[in-house]
């Protein structure tokens, strides 16, 4: 490498420069004025001709040089240097991104050069101090119609998606949209009516359950985002109707039991059948299933209940005789509850899986799982037949828990673990916050909280779930999360869901199993009672028998009430019971 004096006039543009645009005027009279007052600071680089000529080829500054000219320079110190197996091609784009940046499009035909040299896009981002991913989206370019690419190298460029939707198109298509939005000359062009002129929907090949047999039956080629994740399945197809096509058969083909196909509304959400209920948590074996397209196109799937059929209702005497004319009704405005009927149904099923799963794995004292299995079977749904009718182990659900206690002798035979594992299982089985027939009411929730069950509740940080607080109940909510209630409702829904992600959750004070202290009083008075009830006495139909009704306490939950019609509490002994009844289905049968 040496120096040289040359007449600017004898050199040789590259014909391989970064730079294509043109630079500005203001930038330009400030070089010359620059060169004429005291000359070139940095001289130009150049190097011999490599086609056999005895000239030099100007490898990086291409604008010192016209300038130089422009001042009337006769002569001006070059550096010349031997020329690099690219041709300088790496040197060149460093040398203008330095002195002056050069527009996208120039960093894309520059870069364009280096790949068809080898140069790796990695290693040009090194080379570069760039980003890979801002290579990727240069590289973009490539397929963009020339037209645009004229008016991004004025500097007004798309932001990226705008790019991938534009670049993602065939040129005709492009051609068509630029004619129909090309901006006037010297205004920017609205690059979002540009991509959404452009854009299609696209149905990727990573959430398609369908096999290869389908996708030929429908017809449907993949194409490949080659600017996609690395790390993902990129193959997508246009043609929506086919891939929805082949995805729905595949969803008739591989129905589950207890399985149905439904639509889904405005929002996304599936459209279950009538009166269903939607379960939450984990699926009983009763549970249906409803498989449905999601808006990208996935299948997705639900679990949801449907309700047991209700015994037709029986008149009592009173109504029986009346008059049958409805009573004068007051319209009356209800506030809305803090947490509506389908958020109770939600928060019974996560009390439910979160309470299983501290039964099965939380740390629990022996003299704590005997209470506990004796507060179980005092469980509103708990339905234990009689020794008379030879059911010694109770219902078939619990034979198979008190079976491993036994050896083969039929003699009772177990370790300490043994009997851990079997009173977990029995449980798991009894205790429920579920709402409905299998609700074990408070003892379910002295359970929980006995055993820290708040510790294992999922997420309720959900649109699901939000959705069923009222206003003033989300925002206490907002504010205890640290988020600031919003104007809307919504506004303030999205900030609390998007703020309880991965690593945050959300529990509604509602959901803790701690239960009401009168609740629990209720429970051991209403023990008493059936301890009472016991007595001869209180077999008979005197008025003993219509002050326990009163001495009930209404908790304004039909079930929750500690004697409702399947409470766990009641004595089947008691003189309220129908004898044409099945005794089972009044809670726990006499002995």
């Amino acid at each position: 490498m040496h120096i040289l004096k040359l007449d600017p006039r004898a050199l040789k543009d590259n014909p391989d420069g970064a730079r294509r645009s043109k630079s500005s005027p203001q930038a330009d009279a400030l070089l010359l004025a620059t060169v004429k007052a005291v000359g070139i600071i940095q001289p130009p680089v150049v190097s011999p001709e490599q086609d056999g000529g005895n000239g030099f080829v100007i490898q990086a500054g291409h604008r010192r040089v016209r300038q130089a000219i422009a001042a009337g320079l006769e002569e001006i110190e070059v550096l010349v240097t031997d020329a690099a197996n690219d041709n300088g091609a790496m040197r060149s784009m460093i040398a203008n991104i330095a002195v002056e940046p050069l527009n996208p499009v120039d960093q894309w035909r520059g870069i364009e050069r280096l790949v068809a040299l080898g140069w790796t896009e990695e290693a040009i981002a090194v080379a570069l101090a760039l980003p890979v991913r801002q290579i990727r989206k240069l590289r973009l370019l490539a397929n963009v119609l020339p037209a645009m690419l004229d008016q991004m190298t004025r500097g007004d460029m798309p932001n990226e998606q705008q790019l991938r939707t534009i670049a993602a198109a065939s040129l005709d298509d492009q051609k068509e949209v630029w004619k129909a939005h090309k901006p006037k000359k010297g205004d920017t062009a609205a690059w979002w009516q540009i991509a959404n002129g452009l854009s299609k929907t696209r149905m990727y090949a990573r959430d398609a359950s369908f096999g290869d047999d389908l996708r030929q039956a429908y017809g449907i080629e993949w194409a490949e985002d080659l600017f996609g994740p690395a790390d993902e399945d990129n193959r997508y197809t246009t043609n929506v109707e086919a891939f929805l096509g082949a995805q729905q058969e595949w969803m008739t083909n591989n129905l589950p039991k207890k399985g149905a196909i439904v639509e889904v509304n405005n929002w996304g959400q599936p459209e279950l059948p009538k009166k269903a209920e939607r379960v939450y948590g984990k699926p009983g074996k009763g549970d249906s299933t409803a498989i449905y397209l999601d808006r990208d196109g996935k299948v997705q799937s639900v679990h949801y209940r449907m309700p047991e059929p209700k015994k037709p209702a029986v008149a009592d005497g009173a109504a029986a005789t009346g008059s049958g004319e409805p009573e004068d009704e007051v319209s009356v405005a209800k506030p809305r509850p803090d947490v509506t009927q389908k958020g109770q149904d939600m928060i019974g099923d996560f009390r439910t899986d979160a309470l299983h799963e501290a039964l099965a794995r939380a740390p629990i004292e022996d003299d704590m799982l005997m209470a506990l299995l004796v507060m179980a079977f005092a469980g509103q749904n708990v339905r234990v037949d009689s020794g008379a009718n030879d059911h010694v182990f109770g219902p078939k659900r619990f034979k198979r828990h008190a079976a491993r206690l036994f050896g083969e002798d039929g003699k009772l035979s177990f370790d300490m673990e043994t009997v851990r594992v079997a009173a977990r299982s029995v449980l798991i089985d009894v205790l429920s916050c579920r709402r409905g027939m299998s609700n074990s009411g408070v003892v379910a929730r002295v359970a929980g909280e006995a055993i820290g069950a708040d510790g294992y509740l999922t997420n309720m940080g959900t649109e699901d779930f939000l959705l069923c607080l009222s206003r003033q109940a989300l925002e206490a909510a907002a504010k205890g999360a640290g988020v600031q209630p919003q104007a809307r409702v919504r506004e303030t829904r999205a900030a609390l869901v998007e703020q309880f992600g991965a690593d945050k959750s959300f529990v509604h004070p509602a959901a803790l199993f701690a239960p009401d202290s009168r609740d629990v009083l209720d429970l051991i008075r209403q023990a008493d009672l059936d301890s009472e009830d016991a007595t001869p006495a209180a077999h008979g139909d005197g008025p003993e028998d219509e002050s326990r009704d009163h001495e009930l306490p209404d908790t304004g939950n039909e079930d929750e009430r500690p004697d409702s019609a399947d409470g766990g509490l009641a004595d089947a002994g008691s003189a309220d019971f129908d004898a044409d009844e099945d005794d089972t289905a009044y809670g726990i049968a006499a002995e």
